[in-house]
């Protein structure tokens, strides 16, 4: 792991800091915060309007001298100051003078994977400023590993498929270590964003992104597959007129232009797999794959990776948020480290 087991337990908080949502986990009191990361700024004068699920809602919505803003890019913090703040306001005042009653406050934090130094001190900064005195970082799949009850620890492969909004990560882990891992910059949003440019190229329709998830729900019982209805009304504005108009979109379609950002992801897989050592990978033929992260949750999503690799996937009882239950079930010494008595000589 990123860091002992034995620092984890003496934290008093955690977060997990994603690009669609921002999750805090307080010692004792459990996920506190399970918010949009969004916050929507006044640009004449600088205060801070909303945060969270308001903002959000706030989005391609607002004047022009509001702007809704997004602190966190890929799991990395982009605007320190503007995180700080958007945190200080999910947590809320209460709460934070509790931690801030703690001596010695220390936090911990997911990072992805392979997180360059300049990532990893911007998540530290942003954490530094809500008052933590030392902050731990643990890497996103071994955090999400640990929330929906892998054997992380045991000598035994376990492959997890972190699936988040601008980014998907693949490993495979044993002995509470990652043994290979794949990130590719791939995720919810990339098929947000092929379901938008289907609909201009094809229809001329612009889709804004939150109009997105009723095509998706309209998929929901069949999701990529074949069976499901031949077609559903969407909503959007003209590209040549600027009007109002609704158009029957033909839902094999949607789902072939959905095929091309989750091509990437099999690849991630296939090069996890064939770096992977032998003995791990036959493990791995009964285990299958175990996918967490919001996006997991895109219809029929672990029925073509079935397909495609031929393994067993899982989704995990509730994949988005357990990297942050994972990071509280080590706060909360919950998760005991494997005991290797040393041989006599």
């Amino acid at each position: 792991m990123t860091v002992s087991l034995e620092q984890l337990r003496r934290c008093h908080f955690a977060v997990d800091l994603g690009a669609a949502r921002t999750r805090v986990y307080v010692k004792g009191a459990g996920l506190v915060v399970d918010q949009p990361s969004a916050a929507a700024v006044n640009t004449r004068t600088g205060a801070l309007i909303a945060v969270g699920e308001l903002a959000e809602k706030m989005t391609g919505r607002t004047p022009s001298y509001i702007r809704v803003v997004r602190p966190v890019s890929g799991g990395t913090v982009v605007d320190i100051e503007m995180a700080q703040r958007m945190l200080r306001h999910l947590i809320g005042d209460k709460m934070r003078r509790a931690l801030r009653r703690k001596a010695r406050l220390r936090a911990a934090a997911c990072t992805p994977h392979d997180a360059d130094p300049l990532a990893q001190r911007a998540t530290i900064e942003t954490l530094v400023g809500l008052g933590a005195r030392r902050v731990e970082l643990v890497d996103t799949l071994i955090a999400a590993a640990v929330g929906c009850g892998l054997p992380v620890e045991q000598p035994e492969a376990t492959m997890i498929m972190v699936c988040g909004a601008a980014a998907t990560q693949v490993a495979v882990l044993s002995l509470g270590s990652i043994v290979t891992a794949e990130r590719i910059p791939v995720g919810g949003e990339a098929v947000d964003n092929a379901i938008v440019q289907h609909l201009r190229h094809a229809h001329e329709l612009m889709l804004p992104l939150q109009s997105v998830r009723p095509l998706q729900i309209a998929l929901s019982d069949t999701g990529l597959t074949s069976q499901g209805p031949s077609s559903t009304e969407i909503h959007g504005r003209d590209v040549a007129t600027g009007l109002a108009r609704s158009v029957r979109v033909d839902t094999a379609a949607v789902r072939d232009a959905i095929q091309t950002p989750l091509t990437a992801v099999l690849d991630a897989i296939g090069k996890v797999l064939r770096v992977c050592p032998p003995d791990l990978v036959a493990d791995l033929a009964d285990r299958g794959i175990t996918m967490v992260g919001g996006s997991a949750l895109l219809p029929g999503f672990d029925q073509m990776l079935r397909r495609a690799t031929g393994m067993p996937v899982h989704i995990a009882e509730r994949p988005d948020i357990c990297a942050a239950q994972g990071l509280g079930a080590m706060m909360e010494g919950r998760i005991e480290p494997l005991v290797l008595n040393p041989l006599a000589a």
